[in-house]
């Protein structure tokens, strides 16, 4: 997956500093689209982009090796193709203790539906 812990927000969207200076990036799958591989300190503010994409080259080459397609339901992944993929975006602050997180919007099931039920109404 090309997303987890996502970048830096700082006064760019996209803030430099994920990596710090002599810091390599890995170049492994999994790892490779890391935007951030530094130490995350108290008051430092990061997307955190848990995401599925449905990439068709990515699909195929997982088809092809066994020790990879025997994880997938391509039956299943046939059937949500169409949607693309998703991503729930959330921005946090660092804390002393943990993290604040700073996006306030509903992620749910129950919540979602909700929300669809209504405008489906209109």
């Amino acid at each position: 997956m090309p997303h987890g812990i996502g970048h830096l927000i700082g006064i760019d969207t996209h803030d430099v500093g994920g990596y710090p200076t002599g810091t390599e990036r890995v170049n492994k799958p999994g790892l490779r689209y890391l935007r951030a591989r530094r130490e995350m300190l108290p008051n430092m503010v990061f997307t955190v982009e848990p995401g599925l994409y449905f990439v068709d080259d990515m699909l195929n080459d997982a088809k092809s090796l066994p020790e990879v397609a025997q994880y997938i339901d391509f039956d299943k992944v046939a059937e949500y193709r169409c949607v693309g993929g998703v991503r729930i975006e959330d921005n946090i602050v660092i804390t002393e203790s943990g993290y604040d997180n700073l996006t306030a919007c509903p992620k749910e099931v129950d919540e979602l539906e909700s929300i669809r039920a209504v405008a489906y109404k209109q």
